[in-house]
């Protein structure tokens, strides 16, 4: 094991935030949450809409770990939900970046985990995806761009930034799994329109062992964030409902979640995908606990 590190974490109390917290603390390093409330001992405070966050709180602290963003999927994508999105990532971004690079030289962190997703890509065919790839079109890909962006001031200053290209974390506890189990256990799941695209996906265990393994290999720039083993979604569909024993026969149309959740939204989250390989990760020699499909619902399922 690694010496000891002290890691502050932004959206700990997140479904990723979580998990990464109880391993790392598990793993024996020090976990400070940076919170929007009152901080308590062993917390950070901090404000990215009012520009709040003391630097000198974060001498002492090894790394940070950045994955606080509003909800992706959580609302429709009205104008003023779009620009939640970005604002509540490139601001909080921006502000722990120059903050960092404010104390670097005086014992603050040197090591900077940001969050970003595979959104950065846009919506793709068939075409294989890595950290070399250029980036997409549409809102998302904007989005991570900026997201992106907003680490700057801390590259500049010579922090080691790495920015996490996340796929679909699956997670029993939370996220599109979740929202997909009761419909599979019923019976009632099945492949999203016409199920070729493409769906990148990442296991809790192994995303938060990713990050774990991010805070000390010598790695900069984009890192995908996802299996050795992309699947289509009429194959990610067969494979959960072989899980659970149970049938996944109707095919849902893309009218009604297009009705129900907006047409940008749905077709982002549901009916377009990527088809993104992990060669950082992979090239780094990270080892992959649940690099196919049916290892990871075989021990999710489990919980």
């Amino acid at each position: 094991m690694s010496s000891p590190l002290t890691i502050a974490i932004s959206g700990s109390s997140g479904l990723i935030g979580t998990a990464l917290t109880t391993r790392l603390r598990a793993d024996g390093h020090t976990v400070m949450p940076m919170v929007r409330t009152t901080a308590r001992e062993g917390e950070i405070h901090y404000d990215p809409r009012a520009g709040q966050l003391d630097p000198e709180h974060l001498i002492g602290v090894d790394a940070i770990v950045h994955l606080a963003g509003a909800g992706i999927g959580d609302r429709r994508w009205t104008a003023a939900y779009r620009r939640e999105i970005l604002e509540s990532r490139t601001l909080s971004t921006s502000l722990i970046a120059r903050s960092m690079a404010e104390v670097v030289n005086r014992g603050g962190p040197r090591t900077l985990l940001s969050g970003s997703a595979i959104g950065f890509y846009g919506a793709t065919d068939d075409q294989e995806l890595n950290e070399r790839s250029d980036a997409g079109d549409g809102f998302l890909a904007d989005v991570c761009r900026e997201w992106e962006a907003a680490t700057s001031p801390a590259d500049d200053a010579g922090i080691r930034v790495a920015h996490l290209r996340t796929g679909i974390v699956l997670s029993p506890a939370g996220g599109a799994l979740k929202k997909l189990l009761p419909l599979f256990r019923f019976g009632l799941g099945g492949r999203m329109g016409s199920g070729r695209q493409w769906q990148s996906w990442i296991s809790i265990d192994d995303q938060v062992g990713a990050i774990a393994f991010l805070l000390t290999a010598d790695i900069s720039g984009p890192v995908n964030l996802t299996a050795p083993t992309p699947v289509t979604n009429s194959e990610f569909t067969k494979v959960l409902a072989e899980a659970l024993s149970r049938p996944a026969l109707l095919p849902i149309p893309s009218f009604g979640p297009r009705l129900l959740l907006g047409r940008d939204l749905a077709d982002a989250l549901l009916f377009t995908g990527q088809r993104v390989l992990p060669d950082r990760l992979t090239e780094a020699g990270f080892s992959f606990e649940h690099s196919t499909l049916a290892e990871a619902f075989a021990s999710l399922l489990r919980r």
